[in-house]
């Protein structure tokens, strides 16, 4: 999928990962004694234990205070704000990383745009990736996993050669790991691109398949370079594929719808198209392909309402952001 589809940086994929695996690592705690009450008075006396340092105490009152419905509709917006943040704080603090987990999730849910909550769920989820990362290393230092999590950190620093001997090591032991050939294809068409390097990340993508056959993002991946190439109707098959494995591959249907429309196949390219934009209606590139394919099949009408909607999308764009446009 190329430097420009990759789905986060390391430490950001690990701090998700976290959200999945914590109790795995031994990190679910047991649920403390239900407090007497959680109405607001008790909620902002647990809220200054906490700003005092005092987690221990606060911790049981704030932790129900989030998440009992009873609680929360005694508290307002603010409140539970506040509860939130200290949650978030004493349950790390206490090495309780569900519970802060779960501060986060009502943070990211009530909160979505809070500077503050954002920076904090940053930083929470980033330590929260390290520590099982310590964890991982400590426990198995020989598994898989713990060379898969060594060669994604060279990913992520841009050193190609170091990533690709690891993957290879694990490959060497565990033939049919699954993602290993993806993530080597992936590495390879990141030295740059030439038709050796296409040719090369082609063959792990296949190779990928062989093992899992359920991988979108290696057919998306295949579809890529059959697009790059001019090879249409094999970059309509592997899209076609890519977006039936995973509806909610985005990315897939433009490709697809674009790959469509340089066939000449408008009308058939409209559908994923359509797609694309109810999926992702910020993106001026879909609702610029959707015009041209709308145009190429006589719907000016359509076509005139889509280049409308690819200048007021345009126009929302902060400067730095990338469009999912293929490139």
């Amino acid at each position: 999928m190329g430097t420009r589809t990759s789905r986060r940086a390391l430490v950001a994929a690990l701090g998700m990962t976290v959200l999945g695996v914590a109790s795995t690592l031994g990190y679910a705690q047991q649920e403390p004694k239900r407090p007497e009450t959680t109405q607001r008075p008790a909620i902002e006396h647990s809220i200054d234990l906490a700003a005092k340092g005092r987690c221990q105490e606060a911790l049981p009152t704030l932790k129900f205070a989030i998440s009992r419905p009873a609680a929360k509709q005694a508290a307002d917006k603010q409140l539970e704000y506040r509860a939130a943040m200290a949650t978030a704080k004493c349950a790390m603090s206490l090495d309780q990383p569900q519970t802060a987990v779960n501060a986060l999730f009502l943070l990211k849910r009530d909160f979505p745009h809070d500077p503050e909550a954002l920076y904090i769920t940053t930083h929470y989820l980033s330590e929260l990736a390290m520590r099982a990362s310590q964890e991982l290393a400590r426990t198995a230092p020989t598994s898989y996993q713990a060379q898969e999590l060594e060669a994604e950190s060279f990913e992520s620093q841009g050193r190609w050669a170091e990533a690709a001997a690891e993957y290879q090591k694990i490959l060497a032991e565990n033939a049919n790991v699954p993602g290993i050939h993806f993530r080597l294809g992936r590495v390879v068409l990141s030295k740059g691109e030439s038709e050796a390097n296409a040719e090369e990340a082609k063959k792990e993508f296949e190779q990928e398949l062989k093992i899992d056959p359920s991988n979108a993002a290696a057919e998306f991946s295949l579809g890529e370079i059959a697009r790059r190439a001019g090879q249409w109707d094999d970059a309509v098959t592997h899209f076609s594929t890519a977006a039936r494995l995973d509806p909610g591959f985005a990315e897939a249907y433009l490709a697809l719808g674009m790959s469509l429309a340089s066939a000449q196949k408008f009308a058939e390219a409209v559908g994923p198209l359509e797609r694309y934009v109810k999926l992702v209606p910020d993106d001026p590139a879909g609702h610029y392909q959707l015009a041209i394919a709308y145009d190429r099949t006589g719907r000016k009408e359509s076509a005139a309402k889509e280049m409308q909607l690819e200048r007021e999308a345009a126009a929302k764009a902060p400067p730095s952001a990338t469009s999912a446009t293929p490139q």
